[in-house]
């Protein structure tokens, strides 16, 4: 499919069908974090980069398949809320289905009210907040011109007077870099002021092009934890399991992934043999004749291999990467 992946698996959604509403890499920032790597040129301006007919068939077809999903998720190799009609989405998907649709945003574009609109018939939203201060947020997002702090900050808070449904930020904890008291309790004040349902930390554990960006110290994540608690419920970052058990063609299916985010080569490979249990010699044969089409590259990441997709192959897959 050209712009639905998944389901895969994770702690937060469970069981979730990922939606890909965009191009590579088309985004309002430029976080040193960010897996997909720099951005070549900002995107700031909302547009239909794909026809909303075509992604919703795609989505009609993935739920056709009987596939056991707990959300389904909008997400953009970049920032999903630069589509333009993602509401119109959201509407036609909830006609469909009384399974729970979530919006994964860094929250930049919340400022408008037409995007805020566009997003109060989605069951969760889960937009970025790594800073609690103008400076850390212009190092951590590199932002384009004009979305700064303040602005972020307006979108968020005044989402949260109009939204009913489950806001649930999302905050990536890079070490040495927000991860101390400082920032910490910068964040915890800011997010007080928001009043989420709960915060989601994250951790960069995937491959990042920019050197300085860390793990943080299991008692800087510690810390993070009892500081930001005393003003919302705190979700521990414990990683979660990918599935494949359900995928018609195993090749597209890491391919559709590994596209979007970077895969860890241990859990892919626990993934393949729980397709096949008891057939270790199986599951090792598919992992080396998918290697072996040439779509992906195998890099290391603090010790760890992982599969990428090509940049020569991912040209050759659907428009969305």
């Amino acid at each position: 499919m050209k712009y639905v992946f998944g389901p895969v698996s994770s702690k937060r959604l469970g069981h979730s069908l990922g939606v890909d509403l965009l191009p590579p890499k088309s985004c309002t920032w430029n976080c040193l974090y960010c897996q997909l790597g720099r951005s070549k040129n900002f995107v700031t301006e909302r547009q239909e980069f794909f026809p909303r007919e075509e992604i919703l068939a795609e989505i009609q077809e993935a739920l056709s398949l009987g596939t056991p999903i707990d959300w389904i998720t909008f997400v953009g190799s970049g920032e999903t809320l630069l589509y333009k009609g993602i509401g119109w989405l959201i509407g036609e998907v909830k006609k469909l289905t009384t399974t729970p649709v979530a919006i994964i945003t860094n929250g930049s574009l919340l400022y408008m009210p037409e995007v805020r609109l566009e997003l109060l018939q989605a069951d969760a939203v889960l937009p970025s907040l790594n800073a609690g201060s103008e400076a850390l947020h212009e190092k951590i997002g590199r932002p384009a011109t004009g979305l700064s702090f303040s602005r972020h900050l307006e979108g968020l808070q005044a989402f949260r007077k109009e939204y009913r449904g489950r806001l649930w930020i999302e905050l990536m904890l890079l070490g040495g870099i927000n991860d101390s008291d400082e920032a910490l309790r910068d964040l915890a004040a800011v997010i007080r002021g928001i009043n989420p349902d709960m915060v989601h930390l994250v951790l960069p554990t995937r491959p990042a092009p920019e050197q300085e960006v860390h793990l943080p110290t299991e008692e800087r994540i510690e810390r993070a934890i009892a500081i930001l608690s005393e003003v919302a419920t705190v979700l521990d970052p414990v990683k979660g399991t990918m599935s494949l058990r359900n995928s018609p063609d195993l090749l597209e299916a890491v391919t559709a992934i590994a596209s979007r985010h970077p895969v860890q080569q241990r859990e892919l490979l626990k993934a393949v043999q729980e397709c096949f249990p008891g057939d270790v010699a199986k599951a090792s044969t598919l992992m080396d004749e998918m290697l072996a089409t040439g779509r992906f590259t195998v890099v290391d990441h603090a010790g760890e291999p992982w599969w990428v997709v090509r940049n020569d192959s991912a040209g050759q897959e659907p428009e969305t990467g």
